[in-house]
């Protein structure tokens, strides 16, 4: 496994816990991409998180709105499943402690 496949699975987890804290369980695109950068030192373009949203949205762990420039992802029964340790979504790091 390459040191990118590494970042993105554990960017993808991040999403999902961040979703997870939302009091909506939404957040923007712009948001993620600011997290990423801020907390992780994950350094990736909009398009890169936007790019992330739409494959966990094929994998089924997010729901992903167009919002004008930007997209909203929200977090779905199946990514919560994953976060809980009662379901596992190949491609995202599974949580070292369920929620």
């Amino acid at each position: 496994m390459s040191i990118e496949d590494v970042i993105r699975e554990e960017a993808r987890l991040i999403v999902l816990r961040e979703l997870y804290s939302q009091p909506n369980r939404s957040a923007t695109s712009t948001s993620i991409r600011n997290l990423l950068a801020r907390q992780f030192m994950i350094v990736k373009p909009r398009e890169w998180i936007e790019q992330e949203f739409a494959w966990m949205a094929q994998m089924g762990a997010v729901k992903v709105t167009p919002a004008a420039s930007i997209q909203i992802a929200t977090l779905t029964p199946l990514g919560l499943e994953h976060l809980k340790h009662q379901a596992f979504i190949p491609g995202i790091l599974s949580p070292s402690e369920p929620l």
